[in-house]
């Protein structure tokens, strides 16, 4: 998990972009003169594996289907891979 530190005004004023760096699974030092006051991580630390690995699955099976050749996708298979993806 990488790790950024930035000072408490530096914070204040990207707040926005900090919060998407967590997001994505990065942790925030916030630190002020210096010393870390504050750390900003993730909601969910821990990380499904099952999941990640059945999504890479399934994109690395449409990857192969597109290769091939095969048929193109249907809305329906369109709608259900967005909302899988919401989950």
């Amino acid at each position: 998990m990488k790790t950024t530190t930035v000072g408490a005004f530096d914070a204040k004023t990207r707040l926005s972009e900090l919060l998407d760096l967590a997001e994505r699974g990065e942790v925030v030092i916030i630190t002020r003169h210096g010393k870390p006051v504050a750390k900003l991580s993730p909601c969910d630390a821990v990380r499904d594996s099952q999941r990640i690995n059945d999504a890479i699955s399934g994109l690395l099976s449409l990857r192969a289907r597109f290769l091939a050749g095969g048929p193109p996708l249907t809305l329906d298979e369109i709608q259900a891979a967005r909302d899988e993806g919401r989950r």
